[in-house]
């Protein structure tokens, strides 16, 4: 019994194709939760997928109905050993936002595995089935190799509505909150932030939406006849925005802006390198906050965001000037913001630039901003263990650039978290043609080999360390 045979073992369930094959029969679920009518096969994923191979391992499993109605259903399982001296939760979701399945390339469906070189095509390939895959595998062989024994236990909450805001998600694990009790969370979502290198991540940025809008009349007015005379609300629209952010995506309104960011984060961010891969886009060196590296813009900073300005009719444009102007924004923000009063600093702003004609809206915000400090002690082993398995050093980021239900976990339930994504940034995730790496995923199966074996061997003496 041993580390080195366990990540043997691991990894040949990926050589000879048990890997692949379950990785199949999940990516077959058309588990799509923004379609209220794919509800039967969101049961059917959890309990005639996840619920039999869960009970092989020894768990205990039970299916609960959202508190929300009509939203996507909860796994709960749990792994208890007596004397066991920790308690681990993870966490996965088994619902993919839409196949759009005309819209892969020939020879590619999103309900399919389809290998070509390098790649394995399919929806949830990379974003979330192949990830929880990986990790239910490896624990699986771990469990093997140390003959049903680890010494701690294992809790996984498994959520099918992910990619619809994770509805009920926050309520399910307030109100399960004692069987759900662990002392740490480990799991795998979101992109590394390379192919190449191995990357844990300790939270996520925030996501605060808000709508801008001017109506400044009931109708259109020939451009002609007033053209000069009525103000353009498309006109004044763009200026509002531009008093927000300026033309390098500088943020303007003091009160959206974070803290300085901290000497631990900076530290952490100093080898980080963000983009540069072959299907990345190209960074825009002036883009941003200026004195920052593009790691600190992305992981350390806040930025704003215009993801949609409309007025007029776009399709079919007239000579008449619009009556209204409407735009779509949202904050990605990072810990320490004061997100409980975007909506006040950026009116105050407006009006304090003239702009009196704004009204501004919050819509809901969908995940908060979290970030486990880089100095936890769960942090340097769970580091540790990567470089062992893997050789290289990790990258460590203090939360993602983007946004994942973290807060659920590190605020409800109190727990530090550690994140260890297996896909990358060019997956296509969300998007045709997603994907994952044959070496990133063999890779990240011996990652969460071994940090399973070290959690047996080591995670006592931490629990200690953290006391």
């Amino acid at each position: 019994m041993s580390r080195s045979q366990a990540l043997a073992q691991t990894l040949a369930c990926f050589d000879d194709g048990r890997f692949q094959q379950t990785l199949a029969r999940r990516i077959a679920y058309k588990t799509e939760s923004q379609d209220a009518a794919s509800s039967p096969i969101l049961y059917a994923y959890l309990q005639e997928e996840l619920t039999p191979k869960l009970k092989e391992m020894g768990f205990d499993c039970r299916v609960v109905d959202n508190p929300q109605s009509g939203k996507p259903p909860f796994l709960l399982a749990e792994r208890i050993e007596p004397g066991a001296t920790l308690t681990v939760l993870s966490y996965g979701h088994g619902d993919v936002v839409r196949g759009h399945d005309a819209q892969w390339r020939d020879g590619l469906s999103p309900w399919a595995v389809s290998t070509e070189g390098d790649r394995w095509y399919g929806r949830g390939t990379a974003d979330n089935k192949g990830q929880h895959t990986i990790n239910l595998m490896a624990l699986e062989q771990v469990l093997a190799v140390r003959s049903g024994h680890l010494g701690y236990n294992v809790k996984i909450i498994f959520e099918m509505g992910e990619e619809d805001g994770s509805p009920g998600l926050n309520a399910v694990c307030a109100q399960h909150r004692d069987s759900l009790a662990a002392d740490l969370f480990i799991a795998s979502d979101g992109p590394r932030v390379s192919a190449s290198r191995a990357t844990l991540f300790l939270g996520s940025r925030g996501v605060f939406n808000f709508d801008l809008r001017i109506k400044l009349r009931d109708g259109g007015h020939h451009s002609g006849n007033w053209g000069g005379l009525l103000r353009n609300p498309g006109i004044r629209l763009a200026h509002a925005i531009a008093c927000l952010v300026d033309d390098h995506g500088r943020i303007l309104v003091p009160g959206l802006l974070p803290p300085a960011i901290s000497p631990s984060v900076r530290a952490a961010l100093q080898d980080i390198d963000i983009g540069g891969g072959p299907n990345d886009p190209e960074i825009d060196p002036t883009w941003g906050e200026p004195g920052l590296s593009t790691a600190e813009r992305v992981i350390g900073w806040n930025s704003l965001e215009v993801l949609a300005f409309v007025t007029g009719n776009p399709t079919a444009p007239v000579h008449a000037i619009p009556y209204e102007a409407r735009a779509h924004c949202h904050m990605r923000y990072v810990v320490g913001s004061d997100v409980a009063n975007f909506v006040t600093h950026i009116r105050q702003h407006l009006l304090a630039h003239g702009f009196d004609d704004v009204e501004v809206s919050a819509t809901e915000v969908h995940m908060a901003a979290t970030r486990l400090d880089p100095d936890n002690p769960w942090v340097r082993w769970s580091l540790a263990s990567i470089e062992r398995s893997t050789g290289t050093r990790p990258a460590l980021l203090p939360n993602l650039g983007g946004s994942l239900p973290n807060d659920v976990f590190s605020e409800t339930l109190g727990l530090p978290t550690l994140w260890v994504p297996h896909s990358y940034p060019a997956c296509s995730q969300h998007a045709p043609n997603e994907h994952i790496l044959v070496e990133t995923t063999r890779e990240s199966l011996q990652i969460m080999a071994g940090l399973f074996w070290d959690l047996a061997e080591q995670g006592a003496d931490v629990m200690k360390e953290c006391a």
